[in-house]
């Protein structure tokens, strides 16, 4: 009991933490507006194939958003973050502390996924207001559940990324270098087209932000017939959290780099 309540202690700091800094919250939250957009802009009025149907730019990018939003909460800022951390030798004092890491990690993780579906909220209820983009009705227990299996693929990816950053210089580097190329070529920038060289799409396949992608589509798409549960996108997600999982316990580290 007296561990749970130190979790949910942590989850605490971790939040307060956040609003304390009103900068780096207020462009948090307008980052993935920034790109819905700009996006919408570019691309808004034209019309897209998802599959075997034809919808607007809006409601494409909508999901695709959520994409991003996912992908920047659970894989970008977590890795970052802990590499910070680790370099700055908070978290080997957090390991000589009372605080049990489980605990720490508990904050941290609840922290960045309750953000992420903050974020979601506001780009899917602005995405309403200003391109009349359906809210998921009968398909929203498979937006949930994609969230939940993206958020944990990327979580743990995050932190097995963290544990091969040699130090906190290259973090930014390394992390968005693994991330930013797949972003633009699993339908998530740039919309689906039939010039995409077939190379493209089977390399994007084998990674999970298209996988993720797909299946918000799949979710968000108002031509869904039946809950919108792709088992093949959610199953190589899955996949990934649990490689993810196993490569973070064997490798991640506590201690300083030197």
């Amino acid at each position: 009991m007296r561990a749970l309540e130190l979790a949910l202690r942590q989850l605490k700091y971790q939040e307060r933490a956040f609003r304390r800094n009103p900068p780096a919250a207020f462009f948090t939250i307008a980052f993935p507006l920034i790109f819905l957009v700009i996006l919408n802009v570019i691309f808004g009025s034209n019309d897209m194939e998802v599959g075997d149907r034809v919808i607007s730019g809006a409601v494409f990018y909508v999901p695709a958003i959520a994409t991003l939003t996912v992908v920047n909460s659970c894989y970008t800022s977590l890795s970052m973050t802990w590499v910070f951390d680790r370099d700055g030798g908070v978290l080997k004092r957090i390991r000589g502390s009372p605080l049990p890491g489980w605990a720490f990690l508990f904050g941290r993780i609840t922290h960045a996924i309750l953000l992420m579906l903050v974020l979601l909220v506001v780009v899917v209820v602005f995405g309403r207001l200003f391109y009349g983009v359906d809210i998921p009705g009968e398909t929203m227990p498979a937006v949930l559940v994609t969230l939940a299996v993206g958020s944990f693929a990327f979580c743990t990816l995050g932190l097995s990324i963290a544990a091969v950053v040699p130090n906190s210089d290259a973090a930014p580097a390394v992390v968005n270098g693994t991330i930013l190329p797949l972003l633009f070529i699993s339908d998530v920038f740039i919309p689906p087209s039939a010039g995409t060289p077939a190379w493209v799409e089977h390399v994007s396949s084998i990674f999970p932000v298209r996988h993720l992608s797909e299946a918000l589509q799949t979710a968000f798409n108002p031509f869904t017939s039946g809950a919108g549960f792709e088992p093949l996108h959610l199953g190589v997600l899955a996949a990934w959290g649990v490689a993810g999982l196993l490569f973070t316990l064997r490798f991640s580290s506590w201690e300083p780099r030197v």
